[in-house]
């Protein structure tokens, strides 16, 4: 299927955003998402703090709850979107979102808002995001040429990074301005706008078989499931970086979903100043992003992965000495270097994955690792709510933000330490040992 109606094959001096209407449309809709996403992850948790009273532990479980359903169905969602027509996934799962956000502030005015109302909610979001994200990832090669695709993930990226800045600084603000609850309103209305973008989409994939061979061959699904794992896990420097990202994300989210209740009931801060040092913190992703390419060129990109994901993130641990006026400067410096890092790495570790896995098995491998990444990141929430609950927040903050370059020691003990640059093929270890060699099953986007 060519790429959809106001795409151009040939390569020209303008911008792609200029010149390809319905990746000007995914481009509007995806940023706006993004940004929405961000104002949700400071405003939900206020919501449970100022109006519930919630404990630290049920704000834990509130910030994991949005990430369980990658745990639950993150493996097979890949499969299940592959049969379907993405545009019309993105559709319901935007439309799913509008309306589970907009029910947050009706139910606060008529009294019915509570503790498991907002975990409820958190889990059909959370599910919604799986579907259109996977979707919208498989959307994309559709809509561009080949040749473009490289400047479209470049303005995707780039653009989605400001949207989360942005939504982490006005999301204090808001909830300070017009309310707890009244602020997910705006939330909503990030997913209005992105419904109405896909829907302005002109591209239409092709009808799909009712029954495909894949539907029929029993056991399909979790033989492309394995296959994806054994790939993964049965490589030494892919096995090294998933396991090192799902420890990392562990000891990540059990600091973020407690750093809120730190900074209201321990350090005494208004929403709106919360905002803005979760803002000013996020630009040292910025840097990173930057950052990365020019050291790996300097240095090396296993040594500058060793350096991003073990090295840096020690200043994070300036964080629990927060406190108000200069003590302020603690977190500007340590949340700062956890998002200096986390980006850097990651700019790394999907450049080599891409260079390093047959174009054939990405889908799966990628899949593979993503289900362990975010699938430990409901269960570090659950921790860092417990360890808060028990200890207090600030002993908590020093345990789990330790965790952060302490799970960087996976990848100190593995080959990676043995080079200067990162691997661009598999080792020749025998043709049948090559991922490219192993017969592949239906491909999972």
């Amino acid at each position: 299927m060519p790429p959809s109606t106001g795409t151009t094959s040939r390569t020209t001096s303008r911008s792609l955003l200029l010149r390809n209407r319905d990746f000007r449309l995914l481009w509007t809709g995806s940023t706006t998402g993004k940004y929405g996403a961000s104002v949700t992850s400071v405003a939900l948790p206020l919501v449970a703090v100022t109006m519930l009273h919630a404990s630290t532990l049920q704000v834990g479980l509130l910030t994991g709850a949005t990430w369980l359903p990658w745990l639950l169905i993150g493996l097979p969602a890949g499969a299940w979107v592959d049969r379907l027509p993405r545009r019309p996934v993105m559709l319901t799962a935007d439309a799913a979102a509008l309306l589970l956000f907009a029910g947050i502030p009706v139910a606060a005015r008529l009294g019915l808002l509570s503790i498991g109302y907002l975990l409820a909610t958190a889990v059909l979001v959370g599910t919604a995001t799986v579907f259109f994200q996977t979707a919208y990832t498989a959307l994309l090669p559709l809509l561009v040429a080949p040749e473009d695709q490289a400047e479209g993930n470049s303005k995707l990226h780039g653009s989605e990074s400001a949207a989360q800045l942005a939504g982490y600084g006005s999301g204090g603000f808001l909830v300070q301005a017009i309310g707890a609850a009244n602020g997910l309103f705006v939330n909503a209305a990030t997913f209005a706008v992105s419904f109405l973008c896909v829907l302005r989409i002109k591209h239409r994939e092709p009808a799909k078989p009712a029954r495909t061979a894949t539907t029929r061959r029993r056991g399909a699904l979790a033989a492309e499931i394995r296959e994806g794992l054994r790939l993964t896990f049965g490589d030494p420097y892919l096995r090294a970086m998933a396991v090192c990202g799902g420890a990392s994300n562990l000891a990540l989210m059990a600091y973020q979903s407690i750093l809120v209740v730190f900074l209201v009931r321990e350090v005494h801060l208004a929403s709106g100043t919360i905002g803005a040092l979760m803002t000013g913190g996020g630009i040292g992703g910025i840097g990173g992003a930057f950052a990365a390419r020019r050291l790996a060129a300097r240095i090396g990109s296993a040594r500058a992965l060793l350096v991003f994901n073990l090295a840096v993130p020690c200043l994070a641990l300036l964080i629990p000495l927060t406190s108000q006026g200069f003590g302020l400067v603690f977190f500007a410096i340590g949340y700062s270097s956890v998002s200096f890092g986390v980006v850097a790495g990651n700019v790394l570790s999907s450049t080599f994955r891409q260079q390093y896995c047959p174009a054939g098995m990405l889908g799966r491998i990628s899949a593979s690792a993503s289900f362990l990444n975010y699938g430990t990141i409901p269960l570090g929430a659950v921790l860092g709510g417990a360890l808060g609950e028990a200890l207090g927040t600030r002993t908590a903050l020093w345990i789990t933000i330790a965790g952060i370059p302490a799970a960087a020691m996976l990848l100190w003990f593995s080959p990676i330490r043995r080079h200067r640059d990162l691997p661009t093929a598999p080792a020749a270890t025998g043709a049948a040992s090559r991922p490219e060699q192993v017969p592949a099953a239906n491909q999972v986007p």
